[in-house]
């Protein structure tokens, strides 16, 4: 069913020790994830020190784009729930600089209260 949700564009929350390894080359000293979500081939972490968004490209999916935003360089981010007829929910993030937001859409299988709560608790402390 997991490989299903995935095909329908479900986000659902991954194991962490599993994301860890997937991209221990990417995090530093004392780094560690502590939430994860994944939405078919791509990645949301949230580690103790950053947001790191993988985005996995191509076909086999072998070419990867990490985006990698440090907590304090979200300037503000906002949910918009799913409806009736509208399935599906996003996430969008703004990063100082930057004047387009990061859109993540999820459907509404996974709770985005849970992942704005997440979020917020990173953003705010």
């Amino acid at each position: 069913m997991r490989l299903f949700d995935g095909m329908m564009g479900n986000a659902s929350e991954m194991d962490t020790k599993k994301a860890e390894e997937e991209i221990s080359d990417l995090l530093s000293t004392g780094e560690n994830v502590e939430h994860a979500y994944k939405l078919i081939r791509d990645m949301m972490l949230f580690t103790n020190k950053r947001l790191i968004l993988l985005d996995k490209q191509g076909v086999t999916g072998k070419k990867m784009e990490y985006h990698s935003i440090p907590y304090k360089n979200i300037t503000h981010f906002s949910i918009e729930t799913a409806g009736t007829f509208d399935l599906d929910a996003e996430l969008k993030l703004w990063v100082s600089g930057s004047s387009e937001p990061i859109q993540k859409t999820f459907n509404k299988q996974l709770n985005i209260y849970n992942v704005q709560s997440v979020l917020a608790n990173y953003v705010c402390n």
